[in-house]
């Protein structure tokens, strides 16, 4: 079409209200809260953004196919189909359905992560590297330079280092159990990998013969960059990219409440019988049998017909458009984000624009407050509160690499003049960031302290 407007590509058949509040009422939720966003009530919150995952809405196609959902305990045809859409999309010789990502972390590091392993990422994100951990290992980072520098704008920040993946197999590979490749880089600001990177990835290892797995919970959108972006695929199908992606691992974890398009969900698939039977045996421990895996066949069904809308391109065009346009807003506003704009997300640089406080007083966590408090959008603080370390005997935490404040759009769910006023919050709290104050820690837990932690604002 000869117009420069991307309009939604699809129509609103049902709505669900929003419930508008005053500042003194936000400030009264948050401080009941804990000054956590995530211990809010979702009724006290006019536009989310806290997570994409399992916010989105469902077609009239998955509302569809979950009343043809089979809800037999063992051998459903719900299985079936959800089967098929996986192998057919990722080729992998088992599939595993789970309830949701992080439990398919869970039952794969269980059966593949010991004490004492190494296990290299681009960057893992919150649970993984908890799931990691969990087992005694060390969950380390090698993102490649150009993705530690927030401002450049380069096409695939998202890639692994090649060269610190290939001295950690080197020098450790009897300590690494597997490698992993997070697509698209979540904690690096929603960045891509190129497929070029992947294929470096399989080379290196089957040289070293480490399995090579995918954390693939945006795969379509990571498809739809590499189409845009990287030579000689412009040519081919976000469907077709992202096809040759999985075939190039041995396996993968998804959180399919992202790029499977429905509200809960998860799946493992493996090649390895071995590894797969482990898991399985897991699976039927603590989420149910091996054909329904934690789900309901009406969700198996959902995530089926999710699993192949999801690679349209006039939705993923749609889709990584409106996080550039956010973006633009903040800039607009003097805010800087992460550069280039992810496909889910935009993450706005809370440590350049709140650089009067330290990073002791949490800004991330002091700027997703305060977008709250401005307008009722709720973010997420991807910094030291998500990823600092307490320090030992009441020493200082140990920070996180940067200060960010996470808006993730849900998919298909709130539309261009929704964007507009997320923009109108961010310029008014901008105009004011000298006046916002940090934050503290008052009470937090031993894994993922995010979550549940309680915080108090630090006396101005």
């Amino acid at each position: 079409m000869p117009q420069r407007t991307i309009i939604e590509p699809f129509r609103i058949k049902a709505v669900e209200p929003l419930r508008f509040t005053t500042r003194a009422e936000r400030e009264q939720a948050l401080a009941a809260a804990g000054y956590n966003l995530f211990t809010l009530h979702a009724d006290d919150v006019l536009i989310d953004l806290l997570t994409d995952s399992g916010t989105g809405a469902m077609s009239s196609e998955q509302w569809a196919a979950i009343m043809r959902g089979d809800e037999s305990y063992a051998g459903a045809r719900s299985f079936d189909r959800f089967h098929a859409a996986v192998s057919e999309l990722t080729g992998f010789a088992h599939i595993i359905p789970t309830h949701q990502g992080r439990a398919a972390e869970r039952i794969l590091f269980g059966a593949m992560v010991s004490d004492g392993d190494v296990v290299p990422n681009n960057t893992h994100f919150d649970t993984t590297r908890a799931n990691v951990e969990f087992q005694g290992a060390e969950a380390r980072d090698l993102v490649c330079p150009e993705g530690r520098d927030l401002q450049l704008d380069a096409p695939f920040k998202g890639n692994i280092d090649l060269d610190a993946l290939e001295r950690t197999l080197a020098e450790e590979g009897d300590r690494v159990p597997l490698v992993l490749v997070t697509i698209t880089n979540n904690s690096g600001g929603g960045q891509p990998v190129s497929l070029e990177n992947l294929r470096g990835v399989r080379a290196l290892c089957d040289r070293f013969e480490t399995p090579f797995i995918l954390d693939a919970c945006r795969f379509a959108e990571n498809a739809w960059f590499v189409h845009e972006r990287e030579a000689g695929q412009h040519d081919r199908t976000p469907r077709e990219i992202a096809e040759e992606a999985f075939r190039l691992a041995d396996g993968c974890t998804i959180s399919l409440k992202k790029d499977g398009l429905a509200n809960i969900g998860g799946v493992l698939a493996l090649n390895d019988t071995e590894v797969a039977a482990r898991c399985r045996d897991d699976l039927i421990l603590t989420e149910g049998f091996p054909t329904y895996g934690g789900l309901a066949g009406r969700d198996l069904d959902a995530l089926a017909v999710g699993l192949t809308e999801v690679t349209e391109p006039d939705y993923l065009r749609y889709r990584v458009r409106t996080a550039a346009y956010l973006a633009e807003k903040a800039w607009d506003a003097g805010v800087p984000t992460v550069r280039p704009p992810g496909g889910h997300a935009v993450y706005l640089d809370a440590g350049a624009l709140l650089s009067h406080l330290p990073q002791s007083a949490l800004p991330a966590q002091a700027l997703a407050c305060e977008l709250y408090l401005e307008g009722g959008v709720r973010g997420v603080e991807i910094g030291t509160l998500m990823f600092g370390r307490p320090g030992a005997d009441g020493a200082p935490d140990e920070v996180a690499p940067h200060e960010l404040v996470r808006l993730a759009l849900p998919r298909r769910t709130y539309t261009q003049s929704h964007v507009d006023y997320v923009g109108e919050v961010i310029a008014a709290v901008a105009a004011r960031a000298e006046e916002i104050p940090g934050y503290r820690i008052v009470e937090q837990p031993r894994w993922l302290r995010h979550f549940t932690a309680r915080l108090a604002p630090m006396a101005g």
